[in-house]
């Protein structure tokens, strides 16, 4: 459920970008300010874009059962929340608006970090090769 409703957050903010709109902000009043920042881009990429892409390929990393997707859903989404911490960060910091659709998406990464944490940790450690489970 975390992971899509970061794919919602994600979606409607590439959406907003590629149509052209001004987003809906609610409360903060700052989510224009940020989207259309130099911080809003990555090598030329959206953000926004960037954090849909990321959110996707972990949907499909935790409906897959092996090793390999578990470790790279945990990785996708430590990775998803450090970028937001720093994204946060310049909010704060550097563009001086806060924008609510990048917060509640940096708070969707924290709890995927945290949830992916214990999935891997809950796994027992993960698949260790033959000659060593038989030692």
């Amino acid at each position: 459920m975390l992971t899509l409703g970061g794919v919602g957050i994600a979606g409607y903010l590439t959406y907003v970008h590629y149509a052209g709109l001004r987003p809906v902000c609610g409360i903060s009043h700052g989510c224009e300010t940020v989207q259309t920042s130099s911080y809003a881009y990555l090598a030329g990429v959206p953000v926004a874009l960037l954090g849909l892409l990321t959110y996707l390929l972990i949907l499909i990393t935790v409906r897959r059962q092996s090793d390999n997707a578990l470790v790279t859903g945990y990785v996708l989404s430590l990775i998803g929340f450090g970028f937001s911490l720093y994204l946060t960060y310049r909010e704060v910091f550097t563009i001086h608006a806060i924008c609510s659709w990048c917060v509640s998406s940096a708070i969707v990464f924290a709890l995927l970090a945290v949830v992916q944490t214990i999935r891997v940790l809950g796994a027992g450690g993960l698949a260790r090769p033959a000659a060593a489970q038989t030692a």
